[in-house]
Order: structure tokens, then C-alpha cells, then sequence
């Protein structure tokens, strides 16, 4: 974890002891939760080492809870509408939330929480973490398709060449991608762009978390040495 240097801003102060992300330590404050020496803090404080803080109606991390989910496809990874079912509509737990996406037409691996800090750290351009994919494509693959996946495609509609990813072709239209970014429907556009149509993908592992045997809709909890370690690639422990 972040040594703390006093003097700092109530909401890193809270995000560094686990109570929030900034932005939801703001609302903690907007909110009138937490005092700082019995007074009632405001947006933009700083908190001194001899200072006593407290933050009203909030726990702290040994409530959250980190779940592996296996999404089926249909499903929507957020807000569904009346038509179309979303996670939240499946999923048995209540009080956590996906973290990030996965294409209504894709299925696998989604991580589910209560923790906000992961969101940042998790899908920040900034941070880079690994997410495996196996994807079918409709037609052979091409000769040259590792070669170009690997160095880097131009996709519609964006004027960036997307990073160096890691490409194992496992049959003629079968191959396992492993990308540190998360571009809406990157892997289909990349494919797109040379000419290769997707019709099943599957994520199957996020940074050290592995879909593993889970069957579509069953989840089981992230806990023990699997979570310390994914909490330790985000830098959260």
C-alpha cells in the first residue's frame, strides 16, 4: 500500500485507507459522513498525521467481496432494459457490481465487487493488466493474422493502432489473444480490420483470475492467496 505524506487530501487520505475510491471519498464528504477532529469535513480538507478521522455508516475492506462469474452470452454486462437482462438481473448476490464489460454477444470471465477502488485500477489506460481471450472466427485464419494481431491494428473508427498483444493460434479459425487494453468490442474490430468475423468469444482469465471450471452463470468467491495477489497486482495491499 501507498505510504501516506502529510499533509493530504481528505479523499486520497480515505482512498488510501480503503474506504473509497477519490471520487467516492468526495461523495463520503458531499454526503456529510466524515469528520476530521469531531469537525464535519469539507470537499478539499487535508489531513494531518495527529489528526482523528472518521467516516459515519462506512466499513472499511474486510467487507468486500470479490466474486468470479462466468457471464452466459445474451447477457448484458450493465444496465439492461426492459427487454434485455443485465448481470445484476442474474446474479444472486446483492451489493456489488460488474467491473468493466463484456459484449452482450461475448461470454466468460466478469469480476463482480463492492470494492470501487478496483474499477480505477483495474480499467485505467494508465494501469496495464492482462485479459485472455479464445475467439472462433468464421473463416481460416490467414497466414500473416498472428503477425498483424501482434504488431498492432488500426481499427474503424479510431485513429490510435492498438498495443502489442500476444496471439497463439490454437486451430485453423480457433486462436487465444491476450490484450493489456480494453477498446469497446476491440477484438472484434481488430479481426474486423483484416477481414476475419468473430463468432464465439470467451474470456477466461483477468490478470491471475481464471474462469477455470465454472459453468455459464455459476460464480464462486475470490478469496485467500488468488485475492492477495490480485489485490497486489493493483497495488490496493
Amino acid at each position: 500500500m501507498e505510504e501516506i505524506s502529510y499533509p493530504v487530501r481528505i479523499n486520497k487520505y480515505l482512498a488510501l485507507k480503503n474506504y473509497s475510491t477519490r471520487r467516492g471519498a468526495d461523495e463520503l464528504v458531499a454526503q456529510k459522513k466524515v469528520f476530521i477532529n469531531g469537525r464535519l469535513a469539507v470537499l478539499g480538507d487535508k489531513v494531518n498525521e495527529s489528526d482523528k478521522v472518521e467516516v459515519k455508516g462506512i466499513q472499511k475492506n474486510q467487507d468486500f467481496m470479490y466474486f468470479a462469474f462466468n457471464k452466459p452470452k445474451g447477457i448484458l454486462s450493465h444496465s439492461g432494459t426492459e427487454d434485455t437482462e443485465d448481470i445484476m438481473d442474474i446474479f444472486p448476490i446483492q451489493g456489488v457490481f460488474p467491473v468493466g464489460r463484456l459484449d452482450k454477444g461475448s461470454h466468460g470471465l466478469i469480476i463482480l465487487t463492492n470494492d470501487g477502488r478496483v474499477t480505477d485500477r483495474l480499467l485505467s489506460p494508465k494501469y496495464e493488466h492482462d485479459k485472455e481471450y479464445n475467439v472462433i472466427t468464421k473463416e481460416k485464419l490467414r497466414s500473416s493474422f498472428k503477425q498483424k494481431m501482434e504488431s498492432g491494428v488500426k481499427m474503424e473508427g479510431d485513429d490510435e493502432i492498438t498495443k502489442p498483444c500476444k496471439v497463439e493460434i490454437l486451430d485453423d479459425n480457433k486462436f487465444k489473444i491476450i490484450l493489456t487494453e480494453g477498446k469497446k468490442h476491440q477484438i472484434r474490430r481488430m479481426c474486423s480490420a483484416l477481414f476475419q468475423e468473430v463468432t464465439d468469444l470467451k474470456r477466461v482469465r483477468i490478470m491471475n483470475i481464471k474462469l477455470g471450471p465454472l459453468k455459464q452463470n455459476q460464480h464462486r468467491k475470490i478469496e485467500g492467496d488468488e485475492l492477495k495477489k490480485f489485490l497486489k497486482s493493483l497495488s490496493l495491499i
